[in-house]
């Protein structure tokens, strides 16, 4: 595999000392041959010997070919793609896993101590031996992994072998000994020209520490330790070679480290996530340049082995050169972690787009039934993943195969929210009326935390215990793929409002907030699809009959027997007396039936808007709806809202004609007019009312202080009444009075979920509103 020359940067040295940026600084790369020596009264002729210094050791220098060309030459050797059909196969994962083996067991702390002098061996004790004893079963328990035989290309082995520890007593550098390793194994790709060449020297150094551990107790391999003067070379392990030894061990256990990031590095490269540009990210990790450090380090190694255990003292590499080559690959090995780093979060971020795919796939597509759907949305290592909070035991999902699942998401602050309360009261209502065809769904709780802790899992057991209805069994079974599907803005948008999405019984997603559909048509909503809402819309029309329902008995009374109905609000006491003195003084002039009914003001303060209450029965001004559902006429008011804007929306998305960002400019929608209407009167504290009959659309609304003026100069509309109708003739009286009077400004304040419009008509002079941002924590 050919890989071109790579920016030097990122693997610039930091060490103090100046060097090239390719070449480890005071390199092992011996230079010349010495004249033959003796040792220790051995009448045998060496191998020629480097050049030595003043001081008696090795000298080693530096290259000084241009950085780039040395990169160049590297690449050069690379004929992977040029591999022989009968190459041998090369069992990485196999190769590696015994050197680690190897590795692991030589360079322990006790093996080049005590532990390894004859006569000396220190017994260990306590933790110490406790670690020593994991240490071994965890190498036992990785060597009984390995397959009984496995490819490993011996000749290729012995070539490196050779290449290693023959070319160092020549003399030859180690620059010139690796580029002949690279070329040794030129057919066989990055990854594998390291671990072949870290496999052979693993051999050597494991057959060397074998025979030294053996040497106490074994006769043959004592016999051996005799000849190859072993006991002096134990004898110097824990005393003056330990420094050496200790250097030796780190940059082996680098040269590991390294050698992992190499092999992850071309396994991403091969990834199917990854695109050209992306592989080329992979190749700037300078893999090849890697590679190249990583056998040099190996080479430099060997020749510490070699000098140590086979031609003395004085050919060992002093400790901090050793150090020098570590820091080196401690760089390599930093900037290779950060390029893995950052091609792992791609590729999981390519894959969980994948996952999110076929997530939407799944669940945005019927099947046979929702069995699918659901074990996408729950799953718990094949264990019940839900809770059935009405029999308090766990089940599987297969409780909801073909049934209607309502997926409540929420936040641990649930019992608070309004959606909460109005789910309550539809399960209540399904509790009570079980065999009704609208009872058939089940809902299901799925709790939507950021961050889990000890506390949260608490407080999410306790809601779950006290629920009816099914939730999820562990937070756990829901899969941070599924949650982040749930928050993304172009599926279910999940941020911290509570929602109702709706699976059907073939395991589609046919709504994805049912909730305001729930609350404003409550079980005739049954089976909770958008095309449920948008055919109850249309039988729908403005009238006091949508906007009281079934709040209050009387309010169906009324209606029933056709009495004029006026809603009002507002906190100020003695407007409402004004007014509902002049409302019913009206009424009898006009010879008309007027009900009226205090509806307070959304989002009021409770204790004042009690004491207003209070006021208004103990003066007997009007009939005062239940404290309970007054918050419940302005979450339905906000509810319509949303559920008639997003009908709305819906259509503008789908018709043929030019879209305007400004959806309420194009429609005429006397429902929604009439929502804002209300909604701005519910936003101030000044008082407001609504006349009119049960289904009539023809119906009257202001702000309070233009409904009390109009109705305080009745006589001056009374012959228009006559004509007319009472709320004709009042609309007309109206909008002169808007004409004529003082402008005050009114205030909208919309949720944030759901449709919000670029501009709002003012519910009384028809003037475009000006938008303002407004973060809520508190209403009380």
């Amino acid at each position: 595999m050919a890989f071109a020359p790579q920016n030097k940067a990122n693997f610039q040295d930091t060490n103090p000392v100046p060097q090239n940026a390719f070449v480890a600084q005071n390199a092992l790369v011996p230079q010349n041959k010495a004249p033959t020596t003796l040792r220790r009264g051995d009448n045998y002729r060496t191998p020629p010997a480097p050049l030595l210094g003043r001081d008696g050791r090795r000298q080693f220098s530096t290259l000084t070919s241009d950085d780039n060309s040395l990169i160049t030459q590297v690449m050069d050797t690379d004929k992977f793609h040029d591999r022989p059909y009968d190459a041998i196969p090369v069992s990485m994962k196999h190769i590696l896993q015994a050197v680690e083996v190897i590795f692991s067991r030589v360079t322990k702390p006790d093996i080049h101590g005590n532990l390894l002098l004859p006569g000396s061996a220190v017994v260990p004790t306590g933790a110490h031996a406790d670690a020593l004893e994991h240490h071994e079963k965890f190498l036992h328990d990785s060597l009984s992994s390995l397959p009984g035989n496995y490819d490993v290309p011996i000749s290729v082995f012995n070539a490196i072998s050779a290449e290693i520890f023959g070319q160092w007593l020549s003399g030859e550098d180690a620059n010139k000994t690796t580029m002949d390793i690279l070329r040794i194994v030129q057919h066989y790709d990055w990854d594998e020209k390291v671990v072949l060449t870290l496999g052979a020297f693993a051999v050597k150094d494991g057959e060397f520490w074998l025979l030294a551990q053996l040497y106490t107790t074994n006769a043959l391999a004592k016999a051996v330790g005799t000849l190859r003067q072993l006991t002096d070379i134990l004898e110097r392990a824990g005393t003056v070679l330990k420094p050496k030894f200790d250097a030796y061990n780190n940059l082996v256990n680098t040269v590991l480290k390294v050698t992992k990031c190499i092999i992850q590095l071309q396994e991403l490269r091969r990834d199917p996530h990854l695109t050209e540009e992306l592989e080329s990210t992979a190749s700037t990790a300078h893999i090849p340049t890697a590679a190249y450090w990583t056998i040099r380090s190996i080479v430099v190694a060997a020749s510490q082995l070699l000098g140590i255990t086979g031609m003395g003292p004085e050919y060992v590499t002093e400790t901090w050169e050793l150090s020098s080559l570590s820091h080196k690959l401690e760089n390599i090995h930093s900037h290779l972690q950060e390029t893995l780093k950052r091609l792992y979060d791609v590729i999981q971020r390519k894959k969980d787009d994948e996952a999110l795919a076929l997530i939407a796939s799944i669940l945005e597509t019927p099947h046979i039934d929702n069995t699918r759907s659901l074990r996408v949305l729950f799953y718990k290592d094949d264990q019940p993943a839900l809770y059935d909070g009405y029999n308090k035991r766990r089940v599987d999902i297969d409780v909801l195969k073909r049934k209607v699942v309502i997926l409540f998401l929420s936040d641990l602050d649930v019992a608070q929210e309004n959606e909460y309360m109005i789910a309550h009261q539809m399960y209540s209502e399904k509790r009570q009326f079980p065999t009704r065809p609208e009872s058939q769904y089940e809902i299901v709780w799925v709790p939507i935390v950021d961050n889990w802790t000890e506390a949260k899992y608490q407080q999410f057991e306790t809601l779950r215990n006290g629920m009816e209805w099914y939730t999820v069994y562990h937070p756990s079974v829901v899969s941070p793929t599924v949650i982040r599907y749930i928050r993304k803005q172009d599926k279910w948008n999940f941020v911290k409002k509570p929602l109702l999405v709706v699976m059907d019984p073939q395991g589609k997603i046919v709504h994805t907030n049912a909730v305001h559909m729930m609350c404003v048509f409550g079980s005739a909503a049954y089976p909770f699809t958008n095309n449920r809402e948008k055919l109850l819309w249309e039988e729908e029309k403005w009238s006091i009959q949508l906007l009281a329902d079934s709040l209050d008995q009387n309010l169906l009374n009324w209606i029933q027997e056709g009495k004029y109905i006026c809603l009002y609000g507002g906190e100020d006491i003695v407007w409402i007396r004004d007014f509902t003195r002049a409302a019913r003084s009206v009424a009898l002039e006009a010879g008309i039936q007027l009900e009226l009914l205090y509806l307070g003001k959304n989002k009021a303060k409770e204790q004042k808007l009690r004491s207003v209450m209070r006021m208004i029965e103990e003066e007997k001004l009007s009939h005062v709806l239940d404290w309970n559902l007054i918050w419940y006429f302005w979450i339905r008011l906000e509810s319509m809202w949303q559920s008639k804007g997003q009908q709305l929306k819906n259509e503008l998305l789908s018709s043929s004609q030019p879209r305007s960002t400004d959806s309420f400019s194009l429609r005429n929608d006397t429902v929604l007019k009439g929502i804002i209407s209300l909604l701005s009167f519910g936003s101030t504290e000044r008082g407001w009312a609504v006349i009119g009959t049960g289904t009539a659309t023809d119906m009257s609304k202001a702000n309070g202080e233009h409904m009390l003026r109009s109705l305080r100069e009745y006589t001056s509309w009374e012959i228009k009444r006559r004509e007319l109708g009472f709320t004709p003739a009042l609309n007309e009286y109206l909008t002169g009075v808007f004409k004529s009077a003082p402008h005050h400004c009114t205030n909208l304040i919309l949720p944030a979920t759901g449709l919000m419009p670029e501009t709002v008509a003012c519910a009384e002079c028809g003037r475009t509103m000006e938008r303002f941002t407004m973060f809520r924590c508190c209403t009380d």
